[in-house]
């Protein structure tokens, strides 16, 4: 079993909290059938499936839960939005240079040449420059705007609330996609978006499971998959009941945790030494950002170096983004941040969790400076 004390990639992925644990194992035992059969045991787990959208729609600020549908995760959802927006022939989707691999990809697959208006970010702090986008709403040429609220890499928190309002002025769609904000961060707010995505594993709710949350007007033509009529027909297949209520339980359970700037004690403690002793960079410092997350570039060597021996004294960390690590491809993040492709092979990301104590973020500034005096 894995030492969380060292587990230094919760952007990566997270640990099922007990709370979801039992909540899954519970479930699983008892609320097995399907919610969509008539029998009296599905109906009884279509109850608790209305119970959980209702939940996550009130955690959200949501007054309609008919906007929630629940998904395999947030990658689906931002697929399924992107090739939504893509069918849009009233002009350009708008979104930023630092969106996740899902986004991007999907803008990619989905949209037609010349069908995209690509919003850069400051490339000293990460945050989307939002002049750039107000320019191209004013000029009446965009159909939608997807900007995510928090990096996965950087931590670098983005204006979305700033978007949303700017968006609301025009009339035009917006889309977040939330999976680093939440678990993390504040909900308030949130349910002002228009669309909004989240994923299970990123706030302790287990893997395959996530949700998008769509307007309160429109959309109706919107499918996220094709099939039977489960969710309101906007999202095909059987629903996994155990991982839906495991996932609103833990959604639960870190909403009522301390959001405050004391939370940041210890990676800020992290940052300081390391900078002082190694000559580390902060990538994203002058800006806001998520209290867990530090993206540090290295004075030496390449990253792979540092992990595998950082690895070899039980630390997890990661090179950037779980979905690029190990494909040696540039990271867009990077790219747009102004890194070139020398410092992008020597930056390491770092991101603890609600276990991780000042201590072991203490006790991974001393296991970088040792690996940095063997280098």
């Amino acid at each position: 079993m894995s030492d969380l004390s060292k587990y230094f990639d919760y952007n990566a992925t997270t640990p099922m909290s007990a709370t979801a644990r039992e909540i899954w194992n519970e479930a699983s035992e008892q609320l097995w059938h399907n919610p969509s059969s008539l029998y009296r045991e599905a109906g009884y787990a279509k109850q608790r499936l209305d119970d959980a959208r209702e939940d996550l729609a009130d955690l959200l600020g949501v007054d309609a839960p008919e906007r929630v549908v629940f998904t395999s995760g947030a990658t689906e959802a931002n697929n399924a939005i992107v090739r939504y927006f893509s069918r849009s022939k009233r002009g350009k989707l708008a979104f930023s240079a630092i969106e996740h691999p899902c986004v991007e990809a999907s803008v990619s697959e989905f949209c037609e040449t010349g069908g995209t208006f690509e919003i850069p970010v400051d490339p000293g702090s990460g945050v989307v420059d939002l002049d750039a986008l107000e320019s191209g709403l004013r000029s009446g040429g965009l159909s939608a705007v997807s900007i995510m609220a928090a990096n996965n890499e950087t931590g670098v928190l983005q204006p979305w609330r700033e978007v949303a309002a700017l968006c609301r002025e025009q009339e035009i769609p917006f889309h977040s996609d939330a999976a680093q904000w939440i678990g993390k961060m504040p909900l308030e707010g949130l349910g002002e978006c228009d669309w909004i995505t989240g994923s299970g594993h990123k706030f302790g709710g287990g893997k395959g499971v996530g949700f998008l949350m769509m307007p309160e007007e429109g959309g109706e033509d919107f499918h996220a998959a094709v099939g039977g009529p489960q969710e309101e027909g906007r999202r095909a297949g059987t629903e996994n009941l155990p991982a839906i209520l495991a996932m609103v339980g833990a959604l639960e359970e870190m909403s009522g945790l301390d959001f405050g700037k004391e939370r940041a004690e210890g990676r800020d403690r992290f940052e300081a030494r390391v900078k002082e002793e190694l000559g580390i960079q902060i990538i994203g410092e002058s800006a806001p950002r998520l209290w867990n997350t530090s993206m540090i570039l290295l004075p030496r060597e390449k990253n792979l170096k540092w992990l595998t021996r950082l690895s070899g004294l039980g630390f997890a960390v990661s090179t950037g983004s779980a979905c690029s690590a190990g494909k040696g491809n540039p990271s867009r993040v990077m790219a747009a941040m102004g890194l070139d492709f020398d410092e992008m092979g020597r930056v390491l990301r770092l991101s603890g969790g609600w276990e991780s104590t000042p201590e072991n973020w203490d006790a991974l500034a001393g296991a970088l400076v040792s690996v940095g005096a063997e280098l």
